[in-house]
C-alpha cells in the first residue's frame, strides 16, 4: 500500500522540506550545510517557488509529513567546480537540473524517488524550454549512483579523469514524458 503523495510543495511544507534536506546533508552526505552548495536549502521559496520555470515536490505520507523532496530549476551545472564541458553541453536556461532529490530512510525502498524523478521530468518537458534534464551526484552516498544509472545516463564519470576529479557523477535522464502512475 502507498501510504504518501506527491505534489508541488506549498509555503505551508517549507519547513518540513527543509528538515529532509538538512538531515540529508548533515546524516547521508556527512558535509552538514554549506553555504555555497546550500543556499536554496534555507531558502527554498526563493529558489523553487518564485519562478514557474522551478518546482519543489514533496513527498507526503499519510499522516502528513514530508518524507521526500525533489526540486528542479533551470541553472545549469556552473563552472567552476563543474568541468568546464558540463557548462557549456548544459547552458543555464535551456538545463533543468534536478537537485535535492532526498528521501527519509523510513521512506525508502518504496518508489517514492522514481515518482519524484517521473514528475520532475514531466514537469520539464510540459515547461517546453527545456532540452535537457541533468544531475550530478556523489557515488559515496549509498545507493545514489545505482539508483542515477537506472533513471539515467552517465555523461561524465569524474573518477574517470586525472587524479579523480571530485569524484561526482554527472547525468542526464531522458526528457521523454514520463509516465506516472497516479496513486
Amino acid at each position: 500500500m502507498r501510504d504518501y503523495c506527491i505534489r508541488v510543495a506549498t509555503r505551508d511544507d517549507l519547513g518540513g522540506a527543509r528538515a529532509v534536506m538538512l538531515d540529508t546533508v548533515y546524516r547521508d552526505f556527512g558535509t552538514g550545510y554549506v553555504p555555497r552548495w546550500h543556499g536554496d536549502i534555507v531558502d527554498p521559496a526563493g529558489y523553487y517557488l518564485a519562478s514557474r520555470r522551478h518546482t519543489l515536490l514533496v513527498a507526503v505520507d499519510g499522516g502528513g509529513q514530508v518524507v521526500g523532496t525533489g526540486a528542479l530549476d533551470s541553472r545549469g551545472p556552473a563552472h567552476p567546480p563543474n568541468p568546464r564541458e558540463l557548462a557549456e553541453r548544459y547552458p543555464s536556461g535551456e538545463t533543468a537540473q534536478v537537485r535535492r532529490l532526498y528521501v527519509r530512510p523510513e521512506g525508502r525502498r518504496r518508489g517514492i524517488a522514481r515518482r519524484l524523478v517521473a514528475e520532475l521530468v514531466d514537469f520539464a518537458v510540459a515547461d517546453g524550454g527545456y532540452r535537457a534534464v541533468y544531475l550530478h551526484t556523489d557515488p559515496a552516498v549509498p545507493g545514489a549512483e545505482a539508483f542515477w544509472r537506472s533513471l539515467g545516463e552517465v555523461v561524465l564519470d569524474e573518477r574517470e579523469g586525472p587524479g579523480g576529479g571530485q569524484g561526482i557523477v554527472h547525468f542526464e535522464v531522458p526528457m521523454r514524458r514520463a509516465v506516472t502512475a497516479r496513486r
